[in-house]
């Protein structure tokens, strides 16, 4: 692994993001990401930017528990504030970051910077999921869902479930 420090094992990363709700698109990044590093804590932010989430946290960490059964080297949490902050409590060495597509870059891009101004301990990693979810977002799932279409290709089951109902399209 290249871009880990000298001396540094990949230990642990954590991969952070909102999960409203998890798509097989994160599922895919996260089984990736587990056989790289010995522990991946996916970490559910309370990011007040994106707006009011449709999942409550225990919710979207309900839906994630339900979709990572079989990967034992994973484990969910939830965090406020900084990231890097939320790694270094979990001893992890880096942040897990899906790259779906080229208009994810800059974004990405720069907050990876930011964060390694941040605790230049932490590393970013960037995971391409399978071509099949690259336009695959929680935001897109949400609206097709919201409107009555299948997203059934797009999420584990019961997470397009826990759609049907919030939308009341069972």
């Amino acid at each position: 692994m290249a871009m880990m420090a000298k001396n540094r094992r990949a230990h642990a990363g954590v991969y952070p993001g909102t999960f409203d709700p998890i798509t097989n698109g994160h599922l895919d990044i996260i089984e990736r990401a587990a056989e790289i590093f010995d522990r991946v804590i996916v970490s559910v932010t309370r990011n007040v930017g994106k707006g009011i989430p449709l999942f409550a946290e225990k919710e979207r960490i309900g839906m994630i528990v339900d979709s990572i059964v079989s990967l034992k080297n994973v484990k969910v949490d939830s965090f406020e504030g900084l990231m890097v902050d939320h790694a270094v409590k979990h001893g992890a060495v880096a942040a897990i970051r899906g790259l779906r597509a080229l208009s994810d870059f800059e974004f990405e891009f720069k907050m990876a910077l930011m964060n390694r101004s941040l605790n230049e301990n932490i590393s970013t990693l960037f995971l391409m999921p399978h071509a099949k979810y690259t336009h695959v977002s929680s935001s897109m799932v949400r609206e097709v869902a919201s409107l009555g279409g299948s997203v059934i290709e797009y999420v584990p089951s019961h997470v397009n479930k826990a759609l049907t109902k919030k939308y009341g399209n069972e």
